[in-house]
């Protein structure tokens, strides 16, 4: 069944019609309803905001989206729907579908458009791109964006329409998940490179033809407590109170050390240790969206959805972007840029009641002196972070070398911690726990993490039977009991 929700009736007749399927003999469980939010101001509102000269101006009558690197012409489209008040609490929601319909668009035939959870709340009539309400700034201009949820192809033909699956971010704020607000708040954002023919303009909530307006059309069926279990077997670390830390250099995605560029082999492999978050380095995103193509096979091999933030660096996409993979919903991200073209990705999750900042990270290959700036520029920013906190990545250091020195100041080593324990896992041949040449992928926890308690390391050997692995990096794993 389908119908329009609006207002306070709209609400009654949803409630009236779910009675009515169970007085009919459907259970609370199986019971499926769909409702479609399209209704301006009371289901939907959005803005458009956009830097430079306009980083201060409030605008509700356009929707719309533009690649620029001058932040002046950079425009992102926000939507909030009302998922708060037209679903149940703790709904199993069973699919989500984000519909925009182009109103105009300049030369480029189509674009990459990604939607991005929106962490924080924000005003209709006073969302700018440095604040989200009047008297409270975004944390990041341009506002505080979460995990990409869906990407589309979006035409500039007028009168096309582009549909998002957006079930993951909707299931997790129906749930609660994100909080005890469980608005559905979106961001669009043009993905594509930087051209003054990226522009795509989209019918508003408030336009007079309900047939164009942006929809979120939402199925969903009893309790999310009665749901049933996913595809796969949960980890066996799944519980809130264990965390699976999984640090893996993918090589350019995937290029395994028989040269074959095969990310489904990487990803099953990177499933089948059962990780709560993944840290992949050297993942790329020209020629083929790999963000969203491991977040995809993960999925597959798991069962479960996966959230994720990527960086490239300062602009570049040379091979050497970071990407944070986590099961759990992110709360919040963020992307610092250090010199010499590396960067770090950081994501904020809940385990155990606990926040966790975990970060990604690849350094410099060639430069000690390079590396020990990135260094410093990554622990700076580290400490405007909350406890507790987690940084992975690609050192391209030894373990005896200033590098690892200098993060040991404020950082833990897990694998040299776990090895000091006897909690050290490698296998026959591999007793160092190289990741490559060398021990230089790390997993650091932070001294001040007191939440964190590292319970061991292990390094695998991800050779099939060939002697082949599927990078030409060995994976580390390190886990934690959040207290």
């Amino acid at each position: 069944m389908q119908f329009s929700v609006s207002g306070q009736l709209g609400r009654v007749f949803v409630r009236v019609v779910a009675v009515a399927l169970i007085a009919g003999g459907a259970s609370a469980a199986s019971a499926q309803t769909t409702v479609t939010l399209n209704q301006p101001a009371t289901q939907v509102v959005s803005a458009t905001i956009r830097g430079g000269t306009y980083a201060n101006k409030n605008n509700q009558s356009v929707l719309a989206t533009r690649s620029s690197d001058n932040v002046e012409y950079e425009r992102h489209a926000l939507l909030k729907f009302d998922t708060h008040n037209t679903i149940p609490a703790g709904s199993a929601v069973s699919s989500a579908k984000l519909t925009v319909t182009v109103k105009d668009g300049s030369a480029d035939a189509t674009r990459l458009v990604g939607a991005y959870q929106i962490t924080t709340s924000w005003g209709e009539t006073e969302v700018t791109w440095k604040a989200r309400r009047s008297d409270q700034n975004w944390s990041k201009s341009g506002g505080d964006l979460g995990s990409r949820i869906a990407v589309a192809n979006v035409s500039n033909v007028a009168g096309t329409r582009t549909t998002f699956d957006v079930t993951a971010l909707v299931k997790a704020a129906v749930s609660g998940k994100l909080g005890s607000s469980r608005y559905t708040r979106i961001a669009l954002i043009d993905e594509d490179s930087s051209t003054s023919d990226s522009y795509r303009e989209y019918f508003t909530p408030k336009d007079s033809n309900a047939a164009v307006r942006p929809v979120l059309t939402v199925t969903y069926g009893g309790s999310s407590t009665t749901a049933p279990p996913p595809p796969s077997t949960p980890p066996p670390s799944g519980s809130t109170t264990t965390l699976r830390v999984l640090q893996w250099n993918t090589h350019h995605g995937g290029i395994g050390t028989d040269g074959v560029y095969n990310p489904d082999r990487l990803a099953k492999k990177a499933a089948s240790f059962h990780p709560d978050v993944i840290s992949f380095n050297e993942i790329e995103h020209y020629g083929i969206d790999q963000p969203s193509l491991y977040a995809s096979l993960m999925k597959k091999y798991t069962g479960q959805t996966w959230y994720y933030k990527f960086t490239s660096g300062a602009g570049t996409q040379s091979g050497i972007g970071d990407l944070i993979m986590s099961r759990f919903p992110f709360d919040a991200t963020d992307i610092q840029v250090f010199s010499h073209n590396r960067a770090g990705v950081e994501a904020t999750i809940h385990v155990n009641g606990r926040a966790i900042h975990v970060t990604s990270t690849h350094l410099d290959a060639n430069s000690t002196s390079y590396r020990l700036q990135e260094i410093g520029e990554l622990t700076a920013w580290q400490r405007s972070i909350a406890e507790q906190r987690i940084v992975c990545g690609d050192f391209n250091a030894w373990p005896g070398s200033t590098e690892n020195a200098t993060m040991k100041q404020s950082y833990y080593d897990t694998w040299a911690e776990a090895q000091a324990d006897n909690t050290d896992i490698a296998y026959a041949g591999n007793t160092a726990g190289n990741t490559r040449n060398s021990r230089i992928d790390y997993i650091y926890q932070s001294r001040g993490a007191s939440a964190l308690q590292l319970k061991f390391s292990q390094v695998f050997d991800v050779r099939d039977a060939n002697g082949v692995m599927p990078s030409d990096h060995r994976p580390v794993m390190s886990v934690f009991t959040v207290k």
